[in-house]
């Protein structure tokens, strides 16, 4: 299906270019949000009669979202949750989270601004995109911790999980019987007998 882009679409072009996308994509994406025409005949008349108007609303939209982006780049936001050991969280993290704590932070975006091309299920600091218009994207770092003390140390840039892992396998030892064979149960129940034995 041939359309009208009345919008700059990331991976398929900018205002006023025809192109061809799939019929569902077309259906369910770009007309009903109004970012393009169907193109047929009348339609683009209609887009060369208002295409001053609609670059114009453009270049507003686009000023007015250069402006904002001013406040959201380079913004970090913590999110504190639970995780597991290996620092698999319960649960993950959505949009819904990074757009609730921006505002905490003094910051409105919307769900639909916020880029996120997998949820986040561990912790760590993640890097997400904020597409506050189609021409002006901007970063946020959103720092995911198991507590206050875990968010300020990733934040500055330690790796916490493969420390604990350190900490882990210098804290466990196993008591070793060089004469034990593979798999020799009775060797390794005998030896603290004898022990009691000699005290």
């Amino acid at each position: 299906m041939d359309v009208i882009l009345l919008e700059r679409v990331e991976k398929l072009g900018g205002i006023g270019d025809v192109v061809s996308v799939k019929p569902g994509f077309a259906r369910n994406f770009l007309l009903p949000r109004k970012k393009a025409l169907r193109a047929n005949e009348a339609n683009r008349k209609v887009f060369e009669a208002n295409r001053a108007q609609i670059e114009a609303d453009n270049a507003n939209r686009r000023a007015d979202a250069e402006k904002a982006s001013k406040n959201v780049d380079g913004k970090s936001v913590t999110l504190i949750r639970q995780a597991s050991n290996t620092g698999q969280l319960y649960g993950s993290v959505s949009v819904r989270d990074i757009v609730e704590a921006l505002e905490a932070d003094g910051v409105k975006v919307q769900k639909n601004q916020v880029v996120l091309d997998k949820p986040i299920k561990a912790i760590g600091v993640n890097t997400v995109k904020v597409a506050l218009h189609p021409e002006v994207a901007v970063t946020i770092t959103v720092n995911v911790a198991r507590s206050p003390e875990e968010a300020e140390l990733q934040a500055q840039g330690v790796d916490v999980m493969a420390e604990m892992f350190e900490k882990d396998a210098a804290g466990f030892t196993e008591a070793f019987d060089p004469n034990a064979e593979p798999g020799d149960i009775a060797a390794a129940t005998a030896a603290p007998e004898g022990d009691t034995a000699s005290a």
